[in-house]
């Protein structure tokens, strides 16, 4: 696949190997021209709208401008969405990318760049004016620095949903990934744990066309589970283990408190050490767990 490089230049002759997926629901503000600029862009490209159950004219209007639409009987979800789309798509290499106007597609070359250079995910990562809210920035900021400390590297955007990824590798994790919002970060670390290659390209996102469909509530509690999502996925140990050390820290402080006051051993510390003792056995097991689901992906690939 080869791309042309130029700084007003559009891939005319592109080859028809990039499949463009975009999950959209009740998105009939942006939808048309969201798949129009991809077009003008990718020319050849295969770009196919994932109506996931929408109650307006989003499945008309991306079939009018010009994308293979698949429609949802109802709403799934957006991971259910990408799953769909990922699955229909007949591409080499699967470009991500929103149906709200946030994502500009021109920046797919850059995607598309990084992915001849050899890597196999790569992410469009949203600077901090390309935030929704400031709330939504803290809690980025918060997700990346996280998993950078997970992985041993830099994770730029963990919850991206921009992005260019090798179709066959990402199909392999297609069960993992959940039906709702979290499937950027699932497929993320996925591939850092299975030692694929990712690699960041800075964009900017504008304002969402029409009303978001996350719910700070309903949504910011979910998005907490991704913190443990991220650990568990990638290295659980490293998550049990610091929890494992501080229930034990303060069975063993408590115990001197006990013994040096009282000349006792009490309860409490006995369930401060136990408590100790099952985060590490937990962690230790979910590891094991994690190492035998990705052996199964080796086996399959080889």
């Amino acid at each position: 696949m080869a791309i042309q490089r130029g700084e007003d230049e559009v891939l005319k002759k592109e080859s028809p190997g990039v499949s463009v997926v975009i999950p959209a629901k009740n998105e009939s503000l942006a939808i048309g021209s969201v798949v129009q600029q991809v077009l003008e862009v990718l020319p050849l490209a295969e770009v196919i709208v994932v109506d996931d159950g929408s109650d307006d004219a989003t499945a008309e209007l991306a079939e009018t401008a010009g994308a293979k639409v698949i429609s949802h009987p109802y709403s799934k979800g957006n991971g259910a969405a990408i799953k769909s789309g990922a699955r229909a798509a007949s591409g080499d290499v699967i470009v991500f990318m929103d149906g709200d106007g946030q994502h500009d597609a021109r920046d797919i070359l850059k995607l598309l760049e990084k992915i001849e250079q050899g890597y196999d995910l790569v992410v469009g990562a949203r600077d901090k004016k390309s935030q929704a809210s400031f709330g939504r920035l803290l809690a980025n900021t918060f997700y990346n620095k996280f998993s950078s400390w997970i992985v041993g590297r830099k994770i730029e955007d963990l919850t991206s949903g921009f992005r260019a990824v090798n179709r066959k590798k990402f199909l392999k994790f297609l069960y993992l990934l959940p039906n709702g919002f979290s499937y950027p970060t699932t497929s993320t670390m996925a591939f850092f744990r299975a030692g694929f290659s990712v690699t960041y390209v800075p964009i900017v996102a504008s304002n969402r066309l029409g009303e978001s469909h996350i719910r700070i509530w309903k949504d910011g509690i979910r998005f907490l589970l991704i913190i443990f999502k991220v650990g568990t996925l990638y290295s659980p140990l490293k998550l049990f283990a610091p929890m494992a050390a501080l229930f034990f820290s303060f069975g063993v402080g408590h115990y001197i408190y006990t013994y040096v006051e009282f000349g006792r051993f009490t309860n409490m510390s006995a369930l401060l050490f136990i408590a100790g003792l099952l985060f590490f056995f937990l962690g230790l097991i979910s590891e094991q767990i994690s190492n035998l689901q990705y052996m199964r992906q080796d086996e399959t690939e080889s």
